[in-house]
C-alpha cells in the first residue's frame, strides 16, 4: 500500500482537496504524464490539429445523441414521426438534430484529413504501427456507427440505402443469405432491423469506439508523437531527460488547439444555421420523405463519406473481372520470374494465384465488389508494412512522390463524386480506372516507395519560431 502524501495544514482548500484525491486516485500523475509533462515535437503545423478536433466532435456526437434518444422512437411506425417531432416541437430539437447530422459529416472530414496527415508524414512507421492500427479500427467503427445511424430517421434514403447495403452481404458464398437475414432480423428491412441498428448505434458501437480512442491515445503517449520531419525527438535529451526538440503539450499545444477549435466551431455553426443539408450532401432531400417499401427512389446512393467505397463496389462488373484476373496473373508471373524468393515460395505463389483466378472466374462479380469495398478499408491496416521508403516524411522523399500522393487524393475525391452520381458507361469506366489506381497505390507501394533520390534527413527537427 502506497504511503499517503502529507500537506501543510495552512494549504488552500483546493490544494488539500487535490492531495486527498491524489492519495486515492492518480489524478495529478495522469495529468502530468498525458498533458502537463508530455513533450511533443516543437515543429507541429496545422495538420496536427485534426486529432483534437476529432475528439471534440466525438463529444458533440455523444452529447447530442443522448438528447436525441430522449424523444426518438425506434419503431418503424413511429421513427419518422418522432424525428419530425424533434425538429418541430421539441425546444431546440432542430438545433440538436442538425448538430448531430452535421457532426457526422464533420467527423469524417476531420478523420480523413487526420489520416492523410499520417500518410504524408509517415506516422504509421515504426514505432507507431499500433497507433495506426488503432486509428484504422476507429475509422472502421466510425463507418459502422454512421451506417447504423443513417437508418434511424427512417426516410426513403435511410430505408433503401440500408436495403442495398445489407443485401450486399447475401453475395458472400455459402453464408451470405443467412448473414443478411441475421443483420436484418427479418426477410426485409423493417422494425427488427431498426431496433437492432438503434441498439448498436446507441450502445454497442460507441463503447467500442471509446475503447479504441483510449487505446489510440495511450499508444500515442507511450511512443510519442511523430512530426513533419519524421525525426525521433527522444534521441536528444537535456540533463533532466526531457527532449531538446520537444515542448510540454500544455500550455503550448492546448492554446494551439483552442485556436483550431475556435475556427472549427465558427465553420461548424455557420453550416448548422445556414446550410445544414449542405445542398443534399449532408442530409439528402429524399430522407425527408417517409420510408416507403413500395416506392423505390430513382437513384439510391449512400451519404457522401461512403461514396468512394460505394463507387469501388459498383466498379466491379463482369467486364472488370477480366482486368482483375489479368492483374493477378501478371503479378504472379512477375513474382515467379523476377522475384528474389525461394523456389518453394514461388510455387506456393503460383498455386495461390491459380486458385484465386479460378475463384474469380466462377464467383459472381457482385461478391468481388463487396470484397473490393471492404478491402479498400482493410488494406489501410497493412500500410506500416507496405511502405519501404528510406524516410518517413514526404518532405524528404523524391518530389514525384508528392505528385503521386496528390493524384491519390484527387482519385479518392473523384471516386466519391462518382459514387453519388447515377450509373453511366463513362462513370463506370472512370470508377474502374480509379479503383485500380487506389489498390495499385497500396499494393505496389513496396516497390515504388523505394524508388528515387531521397533527401538527407536532419538529426534534429527543423523549426522556425513565429
Amino acid at each position: 500500500m502506497a504511503e499517503f502524501k502529507e500537506i501543510s495544514p495552512d494549504a488552500p482548500v483546493g490544494a488539500k482537496l487535490l492531495n486527498w484525491v491524489d492519495n486515492r486516485f492518480p489524478a495529478s500523475k495522469l495529468y502530468n504524464e498525458h498533458v502537463g509533462e508530455y513533450y511533443a515535437p516543437k515543429n507541429f503545423n496545422f495538420w496536427y490539429v485534426f486529432g483534437s478536433l476529432a475528439l471534440l466532435i466525438l463529444v458533440i456526437q455523444i452529447v447530442t445523441g443522448i438528447f436525441l434518444t430522449m424523444n426518438y422512437k425506434p419503431d418503424a411506425a413511429l421513427a419518422f414521426g418522432s424525428v419530425e417531432y424533434i425538429m418541430r416541437d421539441v425546444p431546440w430539437g432542430w438545433l440538436i438534430r442538425y448538430m448531430h447530422s452535421t457532426g457526422a459529416s464533420a467527423f469524417f472530414i476531420v478523420v480523413y484529413l487526420h489520416m492523410f496527415r499520417g500518410l504524408m508524414y509517415g506516422s504509421y512507421r515504426k514505432p507507431r504501427e499500433l497507433i495506426w492500427i488503432f486509428g484504422c479500427a476507429i475509422f472502421l467503427a466510425l463507418m459502422a456507427e454512421a451506417f447504423m445511424g443513417y437508418l434511424l430517421p427512417w426516410g426513403q434514403m435511410s430505408y433503401w440505402g440500408a436495403q442495398v447495403i445489407v443485401n450486399l452481404f447475401s453475395a458472400i458464398p455459402f453464408i451470405g443469405p443467412d448473414l443478411a437475414l441475421l443483420i436484418r432480423g427479418d426477410f426485409v428491412v423493417g422494425d427488427a432491423t431498426l431496433n437492432r441498428f438503434f441498439a448498436f448505434h446507441v450502445i454497442a458501437v460507441p463503447l467500442v469506439l471509446l475503447g479504441l480512442v483510449v487505446a489510440h491515445l495511450i499508444a500515442l503517449h507511450e511512443v510519442g508523437s511523430n512530426n513533419p520531419d519524421g525525426v525521433e525527438i527522444k534521441a536528444h535529451k537535456d540533463a533532466k531527460g526531457n527532449p531538446l526538440d520537444g515542448i510540454p503539450f500544455h500550455p503550448y499545444y492546448t492554446v494551439h488547439d483552442v485556436f483550431a477549435v475556435s475556427v472549427f466551431l465558427m465553420i461548424f455553426t455557420a453550416v448548422i444555421f445556414f446550410a445544414p443539408e449542405a445542398g443534399g450532401y449532408f442530409l439528402e432531400y429524399n430522407n425527408f420523405i417517409p420510408a416507403d417499401s413500395l416506392k423505390t427512389p430513382l437513384h439510391i446512393a449512400p451519404v457522401w463519406y461512403f461514396t468512394p467505397f460505394y463507387s469501388m463496389l459498383r466498379a466491379i462488373t463482369g467486364e472488370m473481372m477480366y482486368a482483375l484476373v489479368a492483374c493477378v496473373a501478371a503479378a504472379a508471373a512477375f513474382t515467379v520470374l523476377k522475384g528474389r524468393v525461394a523456389a518453394l515460395l514461388k510455387g506456393a505463389i503460383a498455386l495461390a494465384a491459380l486458385l484465386l483466378i479460378a475463384a474469380m472466374m466462377v464467383t459472381d462479380a457482385k461478391f468481388w465488389g463487396v470484397v473490393a469495398m471492404g478491402g479498400a478499408v482493410v488494406i489501410l491496416f497493412f500500410l506500416p508494412w507496405l511502405d519501404n521508403s528510406e524516410v518517413k516524411s514526404i518532405r524528404y522523399r523524391p518530389d514525384w512522390h508528392k505528385y503521386l500522393y496528390a493524384i491519390f487524393v484527387i482519385n479518392f475525391i473523384v471516386l466519391g463524386y462518382l459514387g453519388i452520381k447515377p450509373p453511366s458507361p463513362v462513370n463506370e469506366r472512370v470508377s474502374q480506372i480509379g479503383t485500380l489506381f487506389y489498390f495499385g497505390f497500396f499494393l505496389l507501394m513496396p516497390w515504388w516507395s523505394r524508388l528515387g533520390t531521397f533527401k538527407p534527413v536532419p538529426d534534429r527537427v527543423t523549426f522556425a519560431a513565429h
